[in-house]
């Protein structure tokens, strides 16, 4: 479908150490590593539920930290186009999430 892997990430508590509203200390790591991922052709969804002014400084807050992102709380443009549609679920390879957690983490099974 597309020759490059697509990462969504999230913000609070993943790429700022902060709580909603505010903003926090950035997450060095994730920030460079994610850098590197464009840098290498791939792209980059901030998927975050902040939205209005709490959207504008997280984003605001991203561009201090030289970190732009391919969409905002959508899909990439050729994404909608190869499925006709724009559904609520990101289409992506990867989800960075603090709150994330591996299935067999919660019915021990192996996947």
């Amino acid at each position: 479908m597309y020759d490059y892997k697509i990462i969504a990430v999230d913000f609070d508590g993943t790429l700022s150490f902060g709580e909603w509203p505010n903003v926090g200390e950035p997450n060095t790591p994730l920030i460079t590593y994610l850098k590197d991922w464009k840098q290498a052709g791939n792209k980059v969804i901030l998927w975050t539920c902040r939205a209005g002014a709490a959207l504008e400084l997280a984003l605001s807050w991203c561009r201090e930290q030289e970190l732009e992102f391919d969409a905002v709380n959508d899909n990439l443009p050729e994404i909608v186009e190869f499925y006709g549609n724009n559904s609520r679920k990101i289409t992506c390879d990867y989800y960075i999430d603090d709150k994330a957690m591996l299935p067999d983490t919660l019915c021990g099974c192996s996947f």
